[in-house]
């Protein structure tokens, strides 16, 4: 599997999904809009374990769905939940979204 990107949001696969389970499907907030990356359909299980996001998709695909974004199936598999950062002159930095 190849990275999945929304936005400012970056899925990357992973062997294993590792932490405490969270009671929602947000994986980002938007810091300004207060729109959401979020998994509206399909089965899947959000875990948190030293500071990173674990996405678990249990059924065949779940809809990653965002206000601003097309939403994009996320096949069946293990997930880690990272905001994508971009290089400029200064540093690097987390792209906004």
């Amino acid at each position: 599997m190849k990275a999945i990107r929304q936005g400012d949001v970056i899925l990357l696969p992973v062997q294993q999904v590792d932490g405490q389970k969270l009671p929602h499907l947000t994986l980002a907030e938007g810091e300004v809009t207060g729109h959401k990356h979020r998994i509206s359909q399909g089965e899947a299980e959000l875990s948190q374990k030293d500071g990173n996001l674990y996405l678990r998709v249990v059924s065949e695909t779940a809809l990653l769905t965002h206000e601003e974004h097309q939403a994009i199936p996320i096949p069946q598999g293990n997930w880690i939940v990272k905001i994508q950062r971009e290089y400029e002159p200064e540093g690097w930095r987390y792209v906004a979204d």
